[in-house]
């Protein structure tokens, strides 16, 4: 299967000379075929509603800054109506916090774990089933399933 690349455009906050913040942009060649989600989608495993519920679910925690950080983050003092809809990095972070954290609670204790390393991890579905000690090919159903419910908190029709 020929490899799908997309163009991204990145954000970039760096600091400006008169104080505050300037915005950069960049952008960057994703291959679209390294994700376990999109390799299940591109071969039919999973519908639009559940790939779409992944990558909502996978923006979220990626939005959320929920993955290992090696650094502190500097955030400028904010300015009334300035950023989106007048709020901070931080802010919007937390929002995606709580979007993710409903999600997962929607899915279901016994299905959190497949999601977490399937969707956020890139685990591929026989890694993540081998670390769950699950039997060989019950992964995809399994998040299939969660899938669906975090398709009905994200209300993806």
């Amino acid at each position: 299967m020929p490899r799908k690349l997309v163009e991204r455009e990145l954000t970039v906050e760096g600091p400006r000379r008169g104080g505050g913040v300037s915005r950069r942009r960049r952008s960057v060649t994703v291959n679209l075929g390294e994700s376990p989600l999109t390799w299940l989608h591109a071969h039919g495993h999973l519908e639009d509603r559940l790939f779409d519920a992944g990558e909502r679910l996978r923006a979220d925690f990626e939005r959320a800054q929920l993955g290992p950080s090696v650094t502190m983050r500097w955030d400028p003092v904010r300015i009334k109506g300035s950023g989106e809809q007048g709020l901070t990095q931080t802010e919007r972070q937390l929002a995606a916090r709580q979007r993710f954290d409903g999600a997962l609670a929607n899915a279901g204790k016994g299905l959190q774990d497949i999601l977490w390393r399937v969707v956020c991890g890139g685990e591929s579905l026989a890694v993540a089933e081998k670390a769950l000690e699950w039997p060989a090919r019950s992964g995809k159903l399994v998040l299939r399933l969660a899938l669906d419910r975090v398709a009905d908190f994200y209300r993806i029709g």
